[in-house]
């Protein structure tokens, strides 16, 4: 694999680019500090420039996915060779401050959140549409307001950078501050943003952000600060506007079929190429060897395995299993990976599998890249939903969105995956927990949800999670290094 390029915060040149289509992401115009948008056209430019973002590789936690092989749900994946210096010591929680991936993705979010600034303070200055102009900002701000949720759960206290123009030493902000400027952005964007079925958007504007992903990510941005009204107030205003539903399909929901579906939220469009629109994510984790989809990075555990409970289609839905036909494809896997590893006594620790959710219909890595990543999808905000009421003491509402997920996942078949009926909020919270498992896996989700409900320590504690350490990523330490002493390590990282 190639050397990534490092690129930091402080040592950010300004300069954004910018799109002549929205899924371009090829630089066509620069806008530097000298010449920042003063058009329309150059309005609509640089909006596209901070969706561009979500197509670079390293906005996928550095490229790889580190928060699914931290879970209990994945481990590194690939031959045991391929980056066991690199990927590997997340899967055991021994990586550190240096360690490669966390200076690109803490690069990436701050690039994306740069460009946000541009569109934020300097198209607000701009002669034009009024209406347009305030979209623009909105979508800005959405996207803003997503990278540095991913900052805030990733890091910790960051720096805030909401200005073209930021000082050369950022100091740290706390977590609270940054929750703040989250929210704030959020409902700036919900006010200005339209529907998903709004006459504003063409076909050529799928995935540009709506209100109903504004009101989605806010009402999990309160879900993780433990503010439960207002997830739940936030999520149910998602569900009653009857802009999305569960897919029938379960394999839609992430597959090809279901791309800017019902059960879409908020989307990365991808093309099947190995330019600039294809998705590196999807083949990082794409099957090893034959066929040659990919690296095979993120391979199921055995744990995951055991959590889907008998006959839930879910599991065949998530798993790639060696030997399965897909789309006419015979999975025989990489001869350098173990069919199985076995321990000291003989028990079963790895299985030579892959992430069937990143699959997409081919034979080439080419094709493999034309999978849409879906960053919110309306089952995880049923489950938000859920959660909220039964903490709100409202448990027969939270079980009416719990088994709306659970009635889908059965696909009509009644002997499994029965209703809930548990109304014990501390049974049932347990429970939603471990649906969200089986119906996020291998989507990201899994090791913040541990962090957030304080589950980590127990279900992780063997895995090498150190309490008071792991909840937060380290600094990236060139970030440390070359701040002058205006950034600090996280505490139990120095």
């Amino acid at each position: 694999m190639k050397e990534m390029k490092r690129i930091s915060l402080l040592a950010l040149a300004l300069i954004g680019f910018s799109c002549s289509d929205f899924l371009e992401v090829s630089p066509q115009n620069e806008l530097t500090q000298e010449a920042f948008p003063t058009t329309a056209s150059d309005a609509l430019l640089s909006t596209n420039a901070v969706y561009s973002t979500l197509r670079n590789w390293h906005f996928n936690t550095g490229g790889f996915p580190i928060l699914d092989i931290m879970s209990d749900d994945a481990l590194k994946g690939s031959n045991p060779n391929d980056a066991s210096g690199t990927v590997g010591p997340y899967d055991t929680f021994s990586h550190q401050t240096t360690q490669d991936g966390l200076d690109r993705w803490w690069a990436a979010m701050y690039q994306g959140i740069r460009r946000a600034n541009v569109v934020i303070e300097k198209v607000a200055l701009i002669d034009m549409d009024d209406d347009l102009k305030k979209r623009y900002i909105g979508e800005a701000s959405f996207l803003r307001a997503l990278y540095y949720f991913d900052l805030v759960r990733g890091f910790g206290e960051i720096p805030i950078v909401t200005t073209t123009e930021p000082p050369l030493k950022v100091q740290k902000s706390t977590v609270t501050e940054v929750y703040t400027l989250i929210k704030q952005d959020l409902l700036i964007a919900i006010d200005a943003l339209p529907e998903k079925d709004g006459s504003e958007y063409s076909s050529e504007d799928l995935g540009r952000a709506t209100k109903g992903a504004a009101k989605a990510l806010l009402a999990k941005v309160y879900l993780f600060e433990g503010d439960f009204v207002n997830a739940e107030k936030y999520s149910l205003e998602v569900i009653t506007s009857f802009k999305y539903d569960l897919e029938l399909n379960y394999e839609d929901a992430n597959g090809q079929n279901g791309e800017h579906g019902v059960e879409s939220v908020f989307e990365v469009g991808a093309v099947a190429t190995d330019g600039g629109t294809g998705n590196q994510y999807a083949n990082t984790q794409g099957v090893r060897g034959t066929p040659n989809r990919g690296w095979g990075f993120n391979q199921p555990s055995v744990s995951l395995r055991a959590a889907f409970e008998a006959n839930d289609p879910r599991e065949d839905a998530t798993i790639i299993e060696l030997g399965e036909t897909l789309d006419g494809v015979l999975i025989q896997g990489d001869g350098t990976t173990p069919d199985q590893v076995l321990d000291a006594n003989n028990n079963v620790i790895a299985i030579e599998s892959y992430n069937q959710k990143v699959w997409i219909p081919g034979t080439t890595t080419n094709t493999q890249m034309g999978h849409n990543r879906r960053l919110i999808r309306f089952a995880d905000v049923l489950l938000i939903a859920a959660e909220a009421l039964n903490e709100n003491n409202k448990p027969d509402l939270a079980l009416q969105h719990l088994n709306r997920v659970r009635a889908r996942a059965r696909g009509g078949n009644n002997a499994i995956l029965p209703n809930i009926t548990e109304t014990n909020k501390a049974a049932l919270r347990d429970i939603i927990l471990h649906e969200r498992r089986v119906e996020l896996a291998l989507e990201g989700h899994r090791f913040w949800d541990l962090v957030r409900t304080g589950n980590a320590s127990t279900v992780l504690g063997p895995l090498g999670f150190i309490q008071g350490k792991h909840e937060y990523l380290p600094i990236p330490q060139n970030e440390i290094d070359i701040s002058q002493g205006s950034l600090v390590q996280n505490p139990a990282w120095n």
